[in-house]
């Protein structure tokens, strides 16, 4: 099974827009990468986001061309500074694709706990749209399949 972990769109500044909701170009470039992975068939029984609007509002892109009608939904555990643990360890047995949509610095760190087990190191570079795909190997653990940030696509 996959996990991808996905750092929120460029949202708008606390100033501009209390709820920080996607920028422009954070909607555009979220769009361009579920355009891309949709585009090649990747799919994933659940989409679980952190609840804040940045997060919904690039979750509910991605379950557009990535899952099912519904599959979209809030949880807690997945905000900038909440602990990695609980989370690592819920999905260490995962039985389906799964999308965790979420923050810095939670997300890198989550990142390196499932790779390496520790927090102290940095696995990938979770720019704002940035879609990591980690896959469990039975004898190695997690490890980083492939990465993709919004920024390196046509658009």
């Amino acid at each position: 099974m996959k996990l991808y972990l996905v750092r929120h769109g460029e949202a708008l500044a606390k100033e501009v827009d209390p709820d920080q909701s996607l920028s422009a170009a954070g909607r555009a470039n979220v769009e361009r990468l579920a355009a891309f992975v949709g585009q090649r068939g990747v799919r994933a029984e659940c989409i679980l986001h952190s609840g804040k609007t940045r997060a919904r509002q690039t979750a509910e892109i991605l379950a557009e061309v990535m899952a099912d009608a519904g599959a979209c939904v809030a949880r807690d555990g997945l905000a900038p500074n909440d602990p990695t643990a609980p989370v690592a360890n819920e999905f260490s047995g995962l039985q389906e694709n799964t999308v965790l949509v979420g923050h810095l610095p939670f997300m890198g760190d989550l990142a390196a706990r499932l790779v390496v087990g520790s927090e102290d190191v940095v696995v990938a570079a979770f720019r704002p749209a940035t879609m990591v795909c980690l896959e469990h190997g039975a004898a190695s653990g997690w490890y980083v399949a492939w990465m993709l940030r919004a920024d390196m696509l046509d658009g």
